[in-house]
């Protein structure tokens, strides 16, 4: 059996702020192990579940250090990681308040990593993604958040800001890393031509209608929320299929994207 392993970061006069702990033990090409945030509590404080993020990223030594570094910057979160997506799927333990994919310098626009992305937030529509990446292309940007991320955060930005993006997309809001006011206002015109298009292409309540099924949600919640019969929901889904040329949900999600692009 190999030996499990534990570190304690001390800063200052020896305090401790973080212990990284892998789950089951260390082994050289170990895809995933546990690192626990705040781990000196004192006697006094409830042993309340603190929340967990998992982080995604191929490259081992990157994403063990990005969770050292958001811990000791003050994260206040369980951080798991792993090296891929579907080993997240396979986790039996995969309950997590969000996921960070740190894509590094590969591409949002990718057909596969897009895919993946957008077949991961039809699977789990109320989990906030975030994606931090090196590239700062205003297409990918688009893109991301149009497959439904809360977040797009840039690795030139600063790890206390880094933190607070991803506090702030856990929370409901959406971050965007923009660093240069010209590239914003474009990013704002960029996305109001598509609605311009959109618009013309469907109704008021089949964009309603769009919104709602790209994040997961079945008719009968979908009806509730927008005070309709589900039949007219239902309808309404026909008429989004047969403009689409679409067979089901799932392709009206992949066509919108790839339309909108």
């Amino acid at each position: 059996m190999n030996p499990a392993l534990s570190l304690e970061i001390r800063v200052g006069r020896g305090k401790k702020v973080a212990t990284a702990i892998p789950t089951y033990g260390y082994m050289p090409n170990a895809a995933r192990f546990r690192v626990v945030a705040n781990s000196m509590r004192g006697s006094e404080m409830p042993d309340t579940e603190t929340p967990k993020l998992a982080i995604i990223d191929d490259r081992a030594l990157d994403r063990e250090c990005l969770a050292q570094s958001l811990i000791a910057h003050g994260l206040g979160m369980d951080v798991e990681l792993f090296s891929s997506l579907d080993m997240w799927r396979n986790t039996a333990e995969s309950r997590h308040a969000g996921i960070l994919i740190n894509i590094g310098r590969n591409d949002v626009c990718d057909d596969l990593f897009i895919n993946d992305l957008k077949r991961l937030i039809s699977e789990f529509p109320e989990l906030p993604i975030v994606i931090l990446a090196e590239n700062r292309d205003l297409r990918q940007i688009l893109r991301a958040f149009e497959a439904g991320v809360r977040g797009y955060i840039s690795s030139a930005i600063g790890l206390n800001v880094c933190v607070g993006a991803i506090s702030l997309a856990l929370a409901g809001g959406k971050f965007i890393s923009v660093e240069n006011p010209d590239d914003l206002r474009q990013l704002l015109v960029v996305a109001e031509d598509k609605e311009r298009r959109r618009t013309a292409m469907f109704t008021q309540r089949e964009a309603d209608v769009i919104d709602a099924l790209t994040r997961g949600k079945p008719n009968k919640i979908i009806a509730y929320e927008l005070n309709l019969r589900e039949s007219t929901v239902k309808v309404h889904i026909r008429n989004i299929m047969k403009k689409l040329h679409a067979r089901n949900r799932t392709e009206i999600i992949f066509k919108i994207s790839d339309l909108f692009k």
